[in-house]
């Protein structure tokens, strides 16, 4: 899969999760589904995730791996979701130390002398922490101001994402990736109430930065033209920038 199409695929679910984001107050039938939207949006990118991390990386155990990923993952979210009161993810590091549990068990239960057993473990762990990291997305909208800054910091992936899909050079286009991600943070700061357009545009920075960086890591890997391979590559921006939001949103707004 291109460059391009990858980009392109990865600013679509960027703007689903602002549009989940947005609708954080949708009463259904007299009910208040509060941040539900967002949290089984991001659980299932969390699964998609799994789904092609382990062929992604070349992990020797996909089928376990991707249990594992996808239990940690998705576990994560649901716990965040769970949690009541500050800070939402203080029962983070539980899920995390069981799905370190399950790397070790899908171990023990490999077969054919258990080849390549430290690239496949940490490979394995370092999947779940990427899986898990979209947990901060739903972590962000508990916090005070979260709505407008899971906006904010998703239309600064999805527009930084949309500007990696032009045929630019490498830094000319990290450039305009990174400025871009700064000009949707800002707008969104001016467009949203009360949010600061200064906080906006630095939280688009470091997203663009991190947009751009990713694209780079995985632009010339040749097992990116494997569907499952190329998923994890679409999606792993929108799960990592789930933490970055909500790093930069308690330093930022509080």
């Amino acid at each position: 899969m291109q460059l391009s199409t990858r980009a392109v695929s990865t600013a679509v679910l960027a703007a689903v999760v602002a549009v989940a984001g947005y609708f954080s107050d949708l009463t259904v039938a007299g009910a208040d589904l509060g941040d539900l939207p967002l949290t089984v949006i991001v659980g299932l990118l969390a699964i998609g995730f799994a789904f092609g991390w382990p062929v992604l990386v070349n992990l020797p155990s996909r089928p376990g791996s991707t249990a594992v990923v996808a239990l940690g993952g998705a576990g994560a979210v649901v716990i965040v979701h769970l949690t009541v009161g500050e800070p939402p993810l203080r029962d983070l590091p539980v899920v995390f130390a069981f799905s370190i549990l399950l790397a070790f068990v899908n171990e023990l239960l490999r077969g054919g002398g258990r080849e390549r057993l430290v690239e496949s473990v940490s490979g394995t762990v370092a999947g779940t922490l990427v899986a898990a990291a979209a947990a901060g997305w739903v972590a962000t909208q508990r916090t005070p101001g979260g709505e407008e800054l899971v906006i904010a910091g998703a239309l600064a992936l999805a527009v930084g994402s949309a500007v990696a899909a032009l045929p630019l050079k490498p830094w000319l286009g990290a450039g305009a990736t990174v400025g871009s991600g700064l000009v949707a943070g800002a707008l969104a700061g001016l467009v949203l109430p009360g949010f600061d357009p200064l906080a906006g545009a630095l939280l688009g920075v470091a997203v663009g930065l991190l947009v751009a960086a990713l694209h780079q890591l995985f632009d010339r890997l040749p097992v990116l033209e494997r569907f499952p391979a190329s998923l994890a590559a679409i999606i792993l921006p929108v799960t990592v920038t789930g933490i970055l939001v909500y790093v930069a949103g308690r330093v930022l707004v509080g």
